[in-house]
């Protein structure tokens, strides 16, 4: 009796998902042709850029101190200097040490909170173009009487079930070079 249950039970399962409409996408395929994906690239290098370029100006001026340390510890070596100059040398140079070890300690900062900010832009662009394909993909699947559409990703087995072309195609992308492209950055 259990048994006939759990086979009613099975079959009833796939009954209703034989009734269901599915689509699969290769959502990587639709990021890289979405509409904004060129745009938000530039801007986190150009961003990134930004921050390489504030890095290197911290690196010069820590550079700069360096090379101070050492004409004063050259000239502390100098056995004409008084008493009263190697003292104020010896005093120079631990200045110079902690202004040193402070820009040293700006500069990691620095690269940490570039490093985070960067982090925080890539994932708000991502999301906000995730979003927007969801809505895309939403729009196609009501219009077209899809009942589910998932990343190709997560299915093992999906012939006949893309749609990718069909979604790129409402995006204005011609199938085709989107593919093309993909296969040539892969190279």
């Amino acid at each position: 009796m259990k048994k006939a249950i759990a086979a009613l039970a099975a079959a009833m399962a796939v009954s209703a998902f034989a009734d269901l409409k599915i689509g699969v996408v290769d959502m990587m395929l639709l990021v890289r042709n979405h509409p904004g994906y060129e745009a938000n690239k530039t801007l986190l290098t150009n961003t990134e850029k930004d921050y390489k370029k504030r890095l290197d100006a911290m690196k010069t001026e820590l550079e700069a101190i360096q090379e101070e340390g050492r004409k004063l510890a050259d000239e502390l070596k100098n056995p004409m200097l008084s008493a009263a100059a190697k003292t104020k040398a010896e005093s120079d140079i631990t200045s110079v040490q902690t202004r040193f070890l402070q820009q040293q300690q700006k500069m990691r900062n620095e690269a940490m909170r570039n490093q985070q900010e960067l982090s925080d832009l890539e994932t708000r662009l991502l999301k906000a173009q995730a979003d927007d394909l969801k809505k895309r993909i939403a729009v196609f699947a009501g219009k077209n009487g899809y009942d589910m559409v998932v990343d190709s990703t997560a299915a093992l087995y999906a012939r006949g079930m893309d749609v990718t072309d069909d979604i790129l195609k409402a995006m204005d992308v011609d199938p085709k070079k989107a593919r093309a492209a993909i296969s040539d950055e892969d190279k």
